[in-house]
Parts: C-alpha cells; sequence; structure tokens
C-alpha cells in the first residue's frame, strides 16, 4: 500500500489522467443511456472532442514535471505567498488557504482568457460546441493547454504550495469540470444549496450560452464565491440556454476537428458588447 501511495505521489499527471479517465468515460456512459441525443449524434460529437485529447496530452505531460520542479524548489526555499499567512504551518491553514489561493488564480485565468483577444481566440475553441456534455471537457485547443499549464507554472511558483496540496487541487478541479460539462443538471433546490459554494452543471451551462453576458459569466473553476464577490454570477434556465458562441455557429465548422483546430489563426469577430483588459 505504502508503494502504491509513493507511485502516485511521485506520478501526479498519471495520477490525475487516471482519474480523468474513469470519470469521464462512467458519464459518458450515463448520459448516452439517459440522454435523448441518439447515441449516433453523441458518438460522432464525443469522435471530434477526443481528438483534443492527443494534442493536449503531450503538452500536460511535459509541462507537469516543471510544475513539479517548481513546487519542489520553492518547498526547499520556503517561497512563496504562502510562508507570509499566518499560522501556515498548522496543516489546515495550509491546506485551505493554498486551495483557495489557487482557485482565485484560476478564477483570474479564465476572466483573462477571455478579456484578451489572442488568447480569447484559443479559448473560444471550447466554447464552441454546440452540444455540451461530458467529452467538452477535453475540448481544448493545444494552444491554450500550453497556455493554462504554464500559468499553472506561475501559481505554483509565486504560492509555494507542496505536491500534495496540488494533488488534491487537481482532483477537485478534476472531477469539477467534467461534471460541470455533463447533461445533468440539479433540481432549482440542490443548486441553489450546491451552487452557493461551488460550480454547478446548471451554472457553467449558463457560462456556455452563446451570448453575451452569459458567455462572460460564472468563471468559477471549482468555487462559485468569486463569481459572486465580484459580480460575474448569473444564472438562466435550461430552456433558454444555447450553447456555442455567437462569432462560430457553424456546424460544419465546429464538427471537424481540423477546421476548429485553425480557428485561432482566423481573423477574430468580436460582438461590440465584448471588451478588452
Amino acid at each position: 500500500m505504502d508503494e502504491l501511495r509513493t507511485f502516485f505521489s511521485n506520478h501526479e499527471d498519471v495520477t490525475q489522467l487516471i482519474l480523468y479517465a474513469v470519470v469521464i468515460i462512467s458519464l459518458w456512459f450515463s448520459e448516452m443511456l439517459i440522454s435523448g441525443y441518439g447515441l449516433k449524434n453523441k458518438w460522432k460529437h464525443t469522435a471530434v472532442n477526443s481528438m483534443f485529447i492527443f494534442t493536449a496530452l503531450p503538452i500536460q505531460l511535459f509541462l507537469t514535471g516543471f510544475i513539479v520542479y517548481i513546487s519542489i524548489w520553492a518547498n526547499v526555499h520556503h517561497w512563496g505567498l504562502i510562508n507570509f499567512i499566518p499560522h501556515h504551518h498548522n496543516i489546515w491553514v495550509y491546506y485551505i488557504s493554498l486551495f483557495l489561493l489557487l482557485d482565485f488564480c484560476e478564477y483570474v485565468y479564465h476572466v483573462v482568457m477571455h478579456k484578451i483577444d489572442t488568447l480569447w481566440k484559443f479559448h473560444l475553441v471550447h466554447h464552441s460546441d454546440l452540444h455540451v456534455d461530458v467529452s467538452t471537457t477535453v475540448r481544448e485547443h493545444p494552444g491554450e493547454t500550453c497556455v493554462r499549464t504554464c500559468c499553472l507554472m506561475l501559481w505554483t511558483f509565486l504560492l509555494g504550495p507542496a505536491i500534495g496540496v496540488l494533488i488534491l487541487r487537481q482532483t477537485f478541479q478534476t472531477i469539477s469540470n467534467i461534471s460541470a460539462h455533463t447533461e445533468f443538471r440539479l433540481s432549482p433546490r440542490a443548486n441553489k444549496i450546491i451552487g452557493f459554494i461551488f460550480i454547478t452543471p446548471n451554472l457553467h451551462h449558463v457560462h456556455h450560452h452563446h451570448e453575451l453576458p452569459y458567455t462572460d459569466c460564472n468563471y468559477g473553476d471549482v468555487l462559485s464565491i468569486w463569481d459572486r464577490l465580484f459580480g460575474t454570477h448569473i444564472e438562466l434556465e435550461r430552456d433558454k440556454t444555447v450553447f456555442g458562441i455567437d462569432t462560430h455557429m457553424d456546424e460544419n465548422i465546429n464538427g471537424k476537428f481540423l477546421s476548429v483546430i485553425k480557428v485561432p489563426f482566423q481573423k477574430l469577430e468580436r460582438k461590440k458588447d465584448h471588451f478588452n483588459l
């Protein structure tokens, strides 16, 4: 048991990959059994999104090694914002503080990806999915994978979390991101209770609505508290939610992997309500 624990502690990338695969496959089959989308359509949709795994995975695995190195270096040299937080030697203060800080950093990252045109070109690939389901989770342009992982390097350098914190954080993030993209939604009562603190499918579906101001809302990664604090929290009923992004609603493009990969390198059309930082 100790050897198994040591293996997963030293191979965070493998740990996350296994967890990711188990959860996403289980939910995919659940959606297939319950959804009225149809097996043929669902499989075709999933096949396109799954192609992004082969572009993102090599980048993710390669850059994760740098994240681990930065974490080890920061802890050996007592570097990072965590060292300035009172009582940070207390394990509860240490883990909770870093979890909140890392989640806030991801909120900031998500906002920036929407507000800067160069970055938005890559992020809109994720938003261009016209049918959000669990496979949408992996629909990420390799350019964004690189930016996202490099940002995690920066957060690790600035905050100084230990490997254990990163593993815990990534575990919650993985489960949250996958569940947020499922076709399943919580009941209004459950969403009100759970969504007060955590991002739910109901809240994240609003973020995938094709028009502003909904596209620029509910940026939260695991926690919804940042959206409430900074005024980016919005709710929208399910029957009024239309997935996609209004500047890229052509199914002939969104449904073809090679066409979607080229989108960030084409001229960007912005709706007048969009603004830059």
